[in-house]
């Protein structure tokens, strides 16, 4: 019992250290915009010290419209996504086979009696029948106030905002964030969610269903992987 034991706790912290050594996983996102930042060769330029112009002010450019397009000002997104997959696979395989052996002739006689007149009989058949199918259905309908936290060089909005409801003590956080074009935004300051490109959504909750349905933890996962039952 006592080996049983040891054994857990040192597989237990070996997955505890895999987990800690693991690099973290770059975004397509992240990706995106290292690219785009090094890519660029020309930046806008900065004011010189002291003067009361800069190129960024809102009132720097008259021509421009009220839609957001600095950091710091805020956009509202509309996300309206849905992911449906559907697969369905089929094997089936079949196989016979058979042999058999005897000795008609030995040593002179032509006819072999007893244990060697069949000398050998194998027979075989396998069977594989197999089915499967999944389906998922994910719809996701909210609206979120988003704020640019950052212009790129060519022009393009990086946006990123949260949204935060409670009913019912259970807690959800709905994360939105990507690029989008400064002419993709309608004039009442709105994006929809299919306008923004390396769009990441997240969500996550807390509480009753939450619980329900988180993955469980690793101890339990470990056990699972051992016992042959």
């Amino acid at each position: 019992m006592r080996i049983a034991a040891s054994l857990i706790t040192l597989a237990t912290c070996a997955v505890l250290t895999a987990e800690k050594r693991a690099k973290p996983t770059v975004s397509p996102l992240e990706e995106y915009l290292a690219h785009a930042r090094q890519s660029s060769a020309t930046t806008a330029g900065d004011s010189a010290p002291g003067s009361l112009w800069h190129p960024g002010a809102p009132l720097a450019d008259p021509a421009r419209d009220v839609k957001a397009g600095q950091v710091d000002e805020l956009v509202t997104i509309l996300v309206t996504e849905r992911a449906s997959a559907a697969a369905k696979g089929t094997t089936k395989s079949t196989r016979k086979s058979n042999a058999e052996h005897s000795v008609g002739a030995l040593f002179g006689a032509t006819q072999a009696a007893g244990r060697l007149a069949n000398l050998a009989a194998l027979s075989g058949s396998s069977d594989l029948d197999g089915q499967g199918a999944t389906t998922r259905d994910t719809v996701l309908t909210t609206t979120l106030s988003a704020r640019v936290v950052e212009v790129l060089p060519n022009g393009y909005l990086v946006v990123e905002g949260s949204k935060e409801t409670m009913v019912n003590a259970e807690r959800q956080w709905v994360t939105v964030r990507g690029v989008v074009r400064p002419y993709d935004i309608a004039p009442g300051n709105v994006v929809r969610s299919d306008r923004l490109a390396q769009l990441e959504v997240r969500i996550n909750g807390k509480g009753v269903v939450g619980d329900a349905v988180r993955r469980p933890f690793f101890l339990y996962r470990l056990l699972m992987g051992l016992l042959p039952f």
